[in-house]
């Protein structure tokens, strides 16, 4: 019998990001998947407030190395490792200098939106793709938590639709009241269209918000989940034709979360 396999990519994840919406969900829910029979694999960035001491954090050398071009710049990749003994569960960081080096998440210092968090998250996005190429593994879901990870859809759906290693992968979105109305930059959009999307593929994205990402990425999204109480108010459209689990407790929804991956694997079963 064949596991079935859960990609995790969250922006944030407790205890290596203070406890939060997104962070304790992302803590919580790759363990209990874990424990119920599944295989995983969790990512997040490497914000600079990231104790790597504490953590113990270490370069994964066979995974680090690659170049990613945002924009037709190059960015190194380095990817890094951490431990959560409790859960039994590994936690893989994707790291740059320029991107994540700042001792902050998404904001800094000032409560200022950083200017480049369209090109951080597109770095996120295809780094983790990349490395999960690189470590030879297929996901049967990819759950994404967080506007930084609400992109993926897309590119797995139109950049990536003919990896071997994607091509049976189906991706759920968990989407969270965050600074909904926060501008990306004014480039993004074209930022997007230098990867080989089409003005089809990227329409909505026309000096894009945080809340337009979130809705560009539930276009290909295969499952929605309400992350945060009200989302759907201003999120979830009420005609969306794929599974949308309503918001619950954290602790209480964990159940509801195996069962909406098992409805979305139902076309195409992995377990026999």
């Amino acid at each position: 019998m064949k596991k079935t396999k859960i990609l995790y990519v969250s922006q944030e994840i407790n205890p290596f990001i203070p406890s939060n919406e997104i962070s304790d969900i992302s803590r919580k829910l790759p363990q209990k998947t874990q424990e119920s029979g599944k295989e995983i694999r969790v990512f997040m960035p490497r914000f600079g407030c990231v104790n790597e001491r504490r953590h113990q954090l270490h370069e994964v050398i066979r995974l680090s190395g690659m170049n990613l071009i945002i924009n037709d710049n190059d960015h190194p990749l380095i990817i890094k490792v951490a431990s959560l003994p409790s859960a039994r569960m590994q936690v893989y960081f994707i790291d740059n200098e320029e991107f994540f080096k700042r001792k902050a998440t998404t904001y800094d210092k000032d409560e200022k939106f950083y200017a480049d968090n369209d090109e951080r998250s597109i770095f996120f996005i295809k780094g983790v793709l990349e490395t999960v190429k690189k470590l030879g593994w297929s996901p049967d879901i990819i759950h994404c938590h967080g506007w930084m990870a609400s992109l993926l859809p897309l590119y797995l759906k139109k950049e990536y639709h003919n990896d071997p290693h994607f091509a049976e992968s189906k991706v759920v979105m968990s989407c969270y009241n965050e600074d909904l109305d926060q501008k990306l930059d004014a480039e993004f959009q074209n930022k997007l269209k230098f990867d080989g999307f089409s003005d089809e593929d990227l329409n909505g994205l026309e000096d894009a918000t945080i809340a337009d990402v979130y809705r560009k990425g539930m276009t290909f999204a295969d499952g929605i989940i309400e992350g945060s109480e009200n989302v759907a108010d201003t999120l979830i459209s009420e005609d969306t034709e794929v599974p949308v689990l309503k918001f619950e407790d954290i602790d209480e929804e964990l159940l509801a979360y195996q069962n909406i991956y098992d409805t979305i694997l139902e076309e195409n079963p992995v377990l026999a």
